[in-house]
């Protein structure tokens, strides 16, 4: 699944005076309970059964039924399946997206609203970055993506070095010049990777890069690489890149990935309380949140891992309020409420690439109500300073 992919999923909305629905589809495969696997396909066909059942009672035949009955199709076909899926659909405009994702979805579950359900992906994602994962020795290189706990190889070379200067001439002498030569290919090598890794974050491939090699080839290779690559190194491991599997690289580069995510939101759970006490650049709690999300301040967005809250969203601009009022104060139009805020927070917050950080018993954010941002800067207090300026 790409960003750009996920921001298709954000910008949806179905046309419901055309009578369009959203539909989205979480599945959740069990431990299993016995070799068939049967368990999990029967919850999957049960749970659009009764969205069929819900759908025709509410009158909600055409494309929606279309829609659930391909979705059950394909539930009756997930026994024995180890990874989630997600489905995303909308016949009546034509729509349908199907992703396999990390079986960490919480349960199956299915939604039929005028947006697409997106709370389940955002928390499995959270501040996920695109992430690169650099295998490099003295004569290879493998480049691979890491996205939800999925590694894809995107690209390999080797260089082959000159013969061992064991195997030249009396002496050594000849020998001495065939080191220096391999040394001089070796180091041709790291060069060439290290702009590789450089270009390609130019181009936007990757955010933050983790470097697989033996702890002896680090020191050749590190000072190769551009400053802004070593900005967006998260960490390193060691590895005999002509034998480590992909499993072995996707596990390990996983565990420094989460150890790192986990370390970054702390940190900048810390800073956005510490700024919202100061009156600076950060906010605590939904009112607030909201006000900063609607005037485009927020640069990340801190929720507790089980988050939620009612609110209204006008019918006719979308604004977004925690008070609980039949009429928009914005425009005047009616609104409706929202069982859960984040419903229609976390598409805004994708589309806007604002950052997701789901925390689990963080003592701070649960006395700040489970709910704070970080802004990029505070649009009362730069009106303010404008003012005085002029």
């Amino acid at each position: 699944m790409t960003r750009d992919e996920i921001r298709e999923l954000a910008a949806f909305k179905a046309d419901q005076s055309k009578g369009a629905c959203a539909l989205s589809f979480y599945f959740q495969p069990d431990p299993p309970q016995d070799r068939s696997h049967r368990r999990e396909a029967i919850v999957a066909k049960d749970v659009v059964k009764q969205a069929l059942k819900s759908a025709v009672a509410q009158g909600k035949n055409g494309s929606l039924h279309a829609d659930l009955d391909r979705v059950l199709d394909l539930a009756t076909n997930l026994r024995g399946n180890a990874k989630g899926r997600a489905v995303f659909a909308c016949s009546a405009q034509n729509f349908w997206r199907e992703f396999e994702l990390p079986p960490h979805l919480g349960s199956t579950h299915i939604y039929l609203e005028s947006r697409f359900q997106l709370k389940p992906l955002a928390a499995l994602l959270g501040a996920q970055p695109a992430l690169s994962v650099a295998m490099v020795d003295r004569q290879r290189a493998r480049i691979f993506d890491l996205r939800l706990n999925n590694l894809r190889e995107r690209e390999a070379t080797v260089h082959m070095l000159s013969r061992s200067a064991s195997s030249y001439g009396y002496n050594g002498y000849e020998g001495g010049h065939a080191e220096r030569r391999v040394a001089e290919e070796a180091l041709q090598h790291f060069k060439a990777v290290a702009e590789r890794l450089r270009i390609d974050l130019e181009k936007g491939l990757w955010e933050r890069l983790i470097v697989g090699c033996h702890d002896t080839n680090w020191p050749e290779f590190d000072p190769h690489l551009h400053p802004y690559v070593k900005q967006r190194l998260i960490g390193r491991f060691s590895a005999d890149v002509a034998s480590v599997s992909n499993e072995e690289i996707r596990q390990r580069a996983g565990a420094i990935l989460n150890q790192w995510i986990e370390k970054r939101a702390s940190a900048k759970v810390s800073e956005a309380l510490d700024q919202a006490k100061s009156n600076s650049r950060g906010v605590t709690g939904l009112r607030r949140v909201l006000q900063a999300l609607e005037t485009g301040e927020v640069q990340s967005i801190f929720l507790g891992e089980n988050y939620s809250a009612r609110a209204v969203e006008c019918t006719h601009c979308g604004h977004l309020d925690a008070h609980l009022v039949a009429f928009c104060v914005a425009c005047g139009h009616p609104t409706r409420e929202l069982a859960d805020v984040c419903d229609a927070m976390i598409p805004i917050a994708i589309r806007r690439d604002i950052e997701l950080f789901y925390l689990k018993e963080d003592e701070g954010l649960d006395r700040a109500g489970n709910i704070a941002a970080l802004l990029r800067f505070r649009s009362d207090q730069t009106t303010g300073q404008v003012a005085a300026a002029s």
